[in-house]
């Protein structure tokens, strides 16, 4: 080998070995662990969104909330970890703030105010109570809206209007297309997202409350309603729809419930076909629950920084734009163009400002420190619909003895009411009952 040869090679061996630390310091991999868009096509569109990010690589791992929850505990605990970014819904934070593993992100926020404005009332839920304190910044927001094919127009009750429809409205326009087509056309997603139907609208709407009211008269006379009232004309294939979109295209059924981004696909393929319209009002109001989700960082993440800036990123008008088009979730920060929006988004973004400004309207927000058994109470509200609804079972009977374990897992997690509760000092405490 020459000296020139080997002076080549030694020059080339120092340019890398000096080059790769700067790749890494210049170009760092952000880990993001995600309980939104753990769907396998959500993820999908999720990293395509994020691979647009120019200042490093954004690695999307999609989450179960009680998975993620262990996971950071685990990390905080060995004083290590991979994750550099939270993402989740508002309802996770609680468990988060309250064992101290997230970092501050006030100066964050007012950092990204000095561009545009992030909603106030978001701003606030981020900091969990706190006046100094940011635990989360907004990321996102979503809900659970109506939709219907323009064809079950022709069968809405008499003066009814979809935009102020009641419940009751709402079981006449069922019976109706029942009547005329012999088949049950209102469609729910039983085996998908049901219990935050039940949490956020049902509930609300007929007793004015989510947990304290769980066995009430009030949730008698709505559970009267719905087993005797809506569900004989609810299609019953609804008890193994996970998505509406696919039973609304296939003309299964003529009118759904389901969370928005579950209903854009139909949307999207076929806009001149669907409407959508908030839900409906109940004897104590409009329930519906907005599903806020914000970004954090553990103090564990190995270049807090680094995380920091994905977070700006994602909260930019471009991508918040690209999250809305893409994924259904809507905008928490002001300067989004809205003006681009396909035909089938503007219909189901008017359908989420009227829901969201309707006078009747009782916000009901996702369930709130409970932590990893989350899980638990969303299987006593849809366990009660079950044995009554389904299964035809007493329904005082039934009540009461899911509010028993309803106020045992209150109990024993200490979670506070959240709304349209009222706020206690401790652990959530059911009214007496009947």
């Amino acid at each position: 080998m020459t000296a020139r040869y080997r002076f080549i090679l030694l020059s080339l061996f120092l340019i890398a070995a000096f080059a790769l630390p700067v790749v890494a310091q210049d170009s760092p991999t952000v880990t993001l662990i995600s309980t939104q868009f753990n769907v396998v096509e959500e993820a999908e569109k999720a990293r395509a969104i994020l691979g647009g990010y120019a200042d490093g690589t954004i690695e999307f791992v999609p989450s179960e909330e009680g998975p993620m929850i262990d996971l950071l505990r685990a990390e905080a605990q060995s004083g290590t970890g991979v994750n550099d970014v939270i993402g989740a819904l508002h309802g996770t934070f609680p468990t988060l703030s309250n064992e101290d593993l997230l970092f501050d992100l006030t100066e964050l926020v007012a950092e990204i105010e000095t561009e545009y404005d992030i909603s106030d009332a978001y701003v606030e839920l981020g900091r969990m109570g706190t006046d100094d304190y940011q635990y989360y910044v907004p990321w996102m927001q979503a809900t659970y809206t109506m939709a219907a094919h323009n064809d079950a127009l022709q069968y809405l009750p008499e003066g009814a209007d979809v935009n102020t429809l009641t419940w009751e409205q709402l079981a006449q326009w069922a019976q109706n297309m029942y009547d005329a087509t012999g088949e049950a056309k209102l469609g729910f997603p039983v085996a998908g997202l049901f219990h935050r139907f039940l949490q956020g609208y049902f509930f609300p709407s007929f007793t004015g409350g989510m947990v304290t009211k769980f066995n009430s008269p009030e949730a008698v006379a709505g559970f009267t309603f719905l087993r005797d009232e809506l569900w004989p004309y609810v299609n019953p294939q609804s008890i193994s729809y996970e998505f509406m979109n696919e039973p609304l295209l296939s003309g299964e059924v003529l009118v759904a419930f389901d969370h928005v981004a579950r209903l854009k696909p139909a949307f999207d393929e076929r806009p001149e076909d669907f409407i959508a319209f908030p839900a409906p009002i109940g004897p104590a109001g409009r329930g519906f629950m907005p599903v806020v989700a914000g970004l954090a960082v553990p103090f564990t993440s190995d270049d807090p920084e680094a995380a920091q800036a994905v977070i700006r990123y994602m909260l930019s008008p471009e991508v918040q734009s690209q999250v809305l088009t893409e994924l259904g979730f809507y905008p928490v920060i002001s300067g989004v163009d809205m003006s681009g929006l396909s035909e089938g988004a503007a219909e189901q973004a008017a359908a989420v400002t009227a829901q969201a400004t309707s006078e009747d309207s009782i916000v009901a927000l996702l369930p709130i420190g409970l932590g990893s058994r989350g899980g638990e109470l969303n299987q006593i509200f849809r366990d009660a619909f079950t044995r009554i609804v389904i299964d035809g079972g007493e329904i005082e009977t039934v009540l009461a003895e899911q509010a028993a374990i309803l106020q045992t897992l209150l109990d024993e997690t200490g979670a506070p009411c959240w709304a349209p509760d009222p706020a206690s000092e401790g652990a959530c405490q059911l009214d007496s009952g009947m």
